[in-house]
């Protein structure tokens, strides 16, 4: 309400000030021009008239002063009207620019202390407060995540660089004692060739860990989509694990209809699928079958991956696609990778618009993708 005032009393300040002005500048020019505006409304508004003595007389023409009167009120009025919405434009402009100015203030102190939304936006400024508060608290979850990712990643690099030695170790020593003992019992030396080859193996699946850590870090996926016959896809994935899956003990059971189709990248979905399945398998329970069906359902096609193995608790549930997770957690074993294979599934079926979940219960574990179906 004060402030309301204040505004009414500026502006009836400048509007007197502005007729103020207008009397000084006619009165000025006037005097100093002799008169020129009294003998312009004497020569176009008044009659003169000579009485018997002499002297001149002059009477104004009411009906052309009224209307002198009536354009000059009009003028009057049209200029407080502009000078009314100059002067309102004026400090509304300066007005924002002092919010803008204001609030702006107001959030980089939000975000640069560590002070809660109500000691920082007074009230009125409620939305702003509730819209910064959630974007600090997305930036805060994400700056957390990317800490957890790199200490992972770095993490997995020590593992790595640590494990290397081993096999290293293992295929020099070997190789060494064949070197050393050309003479040495063909028995002994086959078992001494095939366990540098076992090692030298391992340390070829951990320098592909380092390439496939610093190609997911430099990729990017680009899409190159054609019509896909999953049906079939599915089935020669599976022929093409068998020997892996014999290694194992492992099956593959495939049900899926014909006429499945989705407008995709067959390449990277068949990275989806290879991942998928090279996990399922490598925590399959020995001599167990890996389920893979499809089907369509409401106009999007359901990919299932089942098999049987230990429960996944829920908590690694959760993380099981986040990039450099394990599900094993050790680098001891054999099985898994850098951790990066379900990562890369996800952000694969997400390009495709596609989702892709896991479900673990009852020494069952499932991997679900759902991808549209090409119409």
């Amino acid at each position: 309400m004060k402030a309301k005032c204040i505004r009414t009393l500026k502006f009836i300040l400048i509007m007197a000030a502005g007729i103020a002005g207008c009397l000084w500048i006619y009165s000025t020019v006037d005097y100093f021009w002799n008169g020129m505006f009294i003998d312009w409304f004497t020569a176009n508004y008044t009659n003169m008239y000579m009485l018997d003595n002499g002297a001149y007389v002059y009477e104004p023409i009411w009906g052309d002063v009224k209307w002198l009167l009536l354009r000059m009120m009009i003028l009057g009025v049209m200029i407080c009207i502009a000078v009314a919405y100059l002067t309102a434009r004026y400090y509304a402009r300066k007005k924002v620019r002092e919010s803008v100015t204001e609030t702006g203030a107001m959030i980089r102190r939000y975000m640069a202390k560590n002070l809660e939304a109500e000691e920082v936006f007074p009230p009125g400024y409620e939305e702003i407060a509730m819209q910064m508060s959630s974007i600090r608290n997305d930036i805060q979850r994400r700056e957390q995540t990317l800490k957890e990712e790199v200490s992972r990643k770095n993490d997995l690099i020590v593992y790595l660089a640590h494990d290397l030695k081993t096999p290293l170790t293992s295929v020099i020593g070997y190789l060494s004692l064949l070197e050393e003992a050309p003479d040495m019992p063909p028995a002994q030396k086959a078992k001494y060739v095939h366990i540098s080859l076992e090692k030298a193996l391992r340390l070829e699946q951990l320098i592909n860990e380092f390439f496939e850590i610093t190609r997911y870090n430099l990729q990017q996926i680009v899409l190159e989509k054609e019509s896909i016959d999953i049906s079939y896809m599915l089935i020669q994935m599976a022929d093409e694990f068998y020997p892996i899956l014999q290694a194992h003990g492992n099956t593959a059971q495939v049900e899926a209809g014909e006429g499945l189709t989705v407008y995709g990248d067959s390449m990277k979905l068949a990275r989806v699928f290879n991942n998928i399945l090279k996990n399922a398998v490598a925590y399959s329970y020995r001599d167990t079958p890996v389920e893979i069906s499809a089907q369509e359902q409401d106009g999007r096609v359901i990919i299932r991956f089942t098999n049987h193995g230990r429960t996944i608790p829920k908590q690694k549930l959760e993380t099981i696609f986040e990039k450099f997770f394990r599900l094993d957690g050790a680098r001891a074993t054999n099985t898994g990778g850098a951790g990066l294979g379900l990562a890369i599934a996800r952000e694969i079926v997400e390009l495709h618009g596609g989702t892709v979940t896991a479900a673990s219960a009852e020494e069952l574990t499932t991997f679900t993708v759902t991808l549209p179906a090409a119409s």
